[in-house]
């Protein structure tokens, strides 16, 4: 019997993958933080189990009895910067989880990675798993602690026999972002929050095509010790902005914020942040990040892992009508 632990189980990739698991035969085991609410699982039939990947006595008994495991936990905090906390999750909580896969003789284990953990590039010569890490130029502990997971896990494929792969999403959008994460974004065009679009832009991707790859990659497809972009489309903020728009049914951003504009306005709200202590709405990394142009290859995942390519616009429509059922859309 196939019985599988998910880390991250709660978020918006963990939500859209533990149902694709349930689809697929296996027995789920939600590995959350203590107290978590968990609203996108409720009604599941899955097995919670409460603990914290900083602990790894708590890691160990929630494999007990497993044969699989996604290890999707992650703090994702971009602010501050630089941050132990954002660190210690994602590095050592890592490393917490794979001695206890090792432990536990999990037969087959998938770590979400993140894209941007190899280089990007424009649309012409977007960025593949062939491309160095490059994103260390931002100077933010979520993408250069994700890496150095990334790497530490590779390592352990190569030197413990540890059978893990990775997958690398871009930038996710669906149904059950209940935080919201990667969808309030969505929810600020609609809410006419975003005046204007940034020069550069992203890969998108329908998070249950990621889902989908996942439970592929546990059942056999893709490679032990092979990395895997996990994406679809390259839009520039333009291209996207106006499409998400169009399809929320409000009239999209209209104004090109120049690159050196942006950037000061960047800066000036870092050095808010860094006086009062309290998040600023957009800070100096994240408006340099939004002046590149981060495009993805996901071929190697296309191929190897069967993974689906839909559309940007079932993507939205479904989060966007997920938002709406659950309230979100109140202004």
């Amino acid at each position: 019997m196939r019985k599988v632990l998910v880390t991250g189980a709660d978020g918006l990739l963990g939500s859209n993958l533990v149902r694709e698991l349930l689809n697929r035969g296996y027995n789920v085991r939600a590995f959350l933080l203590p107290n978590s609410t968990s609203k996108t699982l409720d009604d599941l039939e899955i097995e919670r189990f409460e603990g914290n990947i900083l602990e790894p006595n708590d890691l160990s008994a929630a494999m007990d009895g497993c044969t699989h495991l996604v290890h999707a936990a992650a703090n994702t905090n971009i602010w501050p910067d630089r941050s132990e906390i954002v660190r210690k999750v994602n590095i050592d909580g890592t490393k917490n989880v794979i001695e206890a896969a090792l432990g536990a003789s999990i037969q087959r284990m998938v770590y979400i990675g993140t894209a941007n953990s190899f280089g990007f590039g424009p649309k012409e010569n977007p960025g593949d798993e062939t491309k160095p890490y490059e994103s260390a130029i931002y100077g933010l502990d979520y993408q250069d602690s994700k890496y150095e997971a990334q790497q530490y896990l590779l390592e352990q494929v190569k030197t413990r026999n540890l059978p893990a792969l990775v997958i690398n999403p871009t930038f996710m959008l669906g149904p059950y972002d209940s935080k919201p994460s990667a969808g309030a974004m969505i929810l600020a065009i609609y809410n006419r929050k975003v005046p204007a679009f940034a020069p550069g832009g992203k890969n998108y991707i329908y998070v249950k095509d990621v889902a989908t790859a996942i439970a592929n990659g546990l059942d056999g497809k893709g490679r032990v010790g092979e990395c895997y972009i996990a994406g679809h489309e390259n839009l520039n903020f333009k291209e996207a902005f106006t499409r998400i728009a169009t399809l929320v049914g409000v009239k999209p951003p209209s104004i090109s914020m120049p690159g050196g504009i942006l950037k000061l306005y960047g800066r000036i709200g870092s050095f808010i942040g860094d006086i009062t202590g309290k998040a600023p709405t957009v800070t100096y990394p994240m408006t340099k990040i939004s002046c590149d142009e981060h495009y993805f290859s996901p071929a190697k995942a296309i191929r190897e892992l069967e993974m689906p390519q839909t559309g940007l616009d079932v993507a939205v429509k479904e989060a966007f009508g997920w938002f709406e059922e659950n309230g979100y859309l109140q202004k």
